[in-house]
């Protein structure tokens, strides 16, 4: 099985998303909801056993599009770099699967989706989701395409958040893991950058409680929630290397302009933002995460005793938004009941964005721990690869 067109050296080429839709699904705060509809890419050929697939998990902002280009376009996938024959996602070897979440808008169903009951937008109307119900659809398109076991799950940042909670509530499903630059919860000062971000968009006039399509879109509102979440992915010194007290050359003195280099690209990063995000769905996937507990209130060595999976977890030394620290907490609680974890914490200075920009060191790091895995599985207990 491939979704795979064309397929070079330079990665897997022109690839084409999917679309599978369920009926309805149960979801964490009591509610059934349906139709739901998940749009995912896959890469590379799922083999005759179905065991080499690997389940890919994106962060608050992107989709299924994870590597390759769509036919007639440019835009590669936001981890390109990490997926293709002999990369760390090695095609020629694994069958490599990303869905847009839940209450996304790149193909998901989510606020912007149409209500069958209405035949308008749902925009508040939208059920409050959790990450628990993104890997619950999740789990359902992997049934869909008749995998019984994953290879691995990995994600970075709410990524890795997804991938928490497939340890936590589909263990028996896979035979190994990768949260990268994440937390079991999320901090007070996690919460509180989200609801700064959710401020700014519900205080945009266009915004109309929710009710903005068909009229004008809370641009500004979103925009600036973008650029103060750019600010949380940089690090202090990244932005002294990217930008230092640089001015535009048409600044002018004494006007409110983006006079600095960096105000500059956090308003060209807000502005391009707003033209492939919807606001309603920032809003529920942000709130998402803040109620994530991956313990559900309890010790977490107590919820880790049951994961037989092998985990590879990465952090880095400059994120400030999601600390190495608390990747140290999973790892501490995992070590405590046994699990077998490895543990890298890589010395980059790109601040919480390192997890999309240190491709050498994690291709390093993720290639060998899947190599490892794979053979470690192949022929083993009937699961050949």
């Amino acid at each position: 099985m491939t979704d795979q067109i064309e397929q070079d050296d330079n990665g897997v080429g022109i690839v084409k998303t999917h679309h599978f839709t369920f009926d309805r699904l149960a979801l964490e705060n009591g509610d059934i909801f349906g139709p739901i509809t998940i749009a995912y890419e896959t890469y590379g050929t799922l083999n005759k056993e179905k065991s080499n697939a690997i389940l890919v998990l994106h962060a608050l902002t992107g989709d299924a599009h994870l590597a390759g280009i769509h036919e007639g376009q440019n835009n590669t996938g936001w981890w390109d770099s990490m997926v293709g024959p002999g990369r760390a996602f090695d095609t020629n070897k694994y069958f490599i699967i990303c869905s847009n979440v839940l209450g996304g808008c790149k193909g998901s169903t989510g606020p912007s989706s149409i209500n069958p009951e209405t035949g308008n937008p749902y925009a508040l109307d939208f059920p409050l989701i959790s990450i628990w119900d993104i890997v619950d659809a999740q789990k359902l398109l992997i049934d869909h395409l008749g995998i019984e076991k994953l290879l691995s799950v990995v994600g970075g940042s709410m990524g890795g958040m997804q991938t928490l909670a497939w340890l936590v509530k589909y263990s028996d499903r896979i035979c190994s893991a990768i949260p990268i630059a994440t937390s079991t919860k999320h901090s007070p000062q996690q919460i509180a950058f989200n609801e700064v971000g959710r401020q700014a968009v519900m205080a945009d006039s266009h915004w109309k409680s929710g009710h903005y399509y068909g009229g004008p879109f809370p641009d500004k509102g979103l925009a600036v929630a973008r650029m103060i979440g750019h600010i949380t992915y940089m690090s202090d010194l990244s932005m002294v290397e990217k930008f230092g007290r640089r001015k535009t050359n048409d600044a002018q003195p004494f006007k409110f302009t983006a006079d600095f280099e960096v105000e500059g690209y956090l308003r060209y990063r807000g502005d391009n933002f707003v033209k492939r995000f919807d606001a309603n769905s920032y809003l529920y996937i942000t709130k998402a995460m803040d109620n994530f507990d991956a313990a559900h209130g309890r010790p977490l060595q107590e919820v880790f005793e049951q994961i037989k999976a092998k985990l590879l977890v990465i952090s880095f030394k400059s994120d400030w938004l999601y600390p190495a620290y608390q990747s140290r907490e999973i790892v501490r609680a995992l070590k405590l009941v046994g699990t077998d974890v490895t543990y890298c914490e890589v010395d980059s200075t790109y601040g919480h964005d390192a997890f999309l920009l240190e491709i050498h060191e994690e291709t390093h790091l993720i290639g060998h721990f899947l190599k490892k895995i794979f053979m470690d599985h192949e022929g083993t207990d009937g699961y050949a690869i």
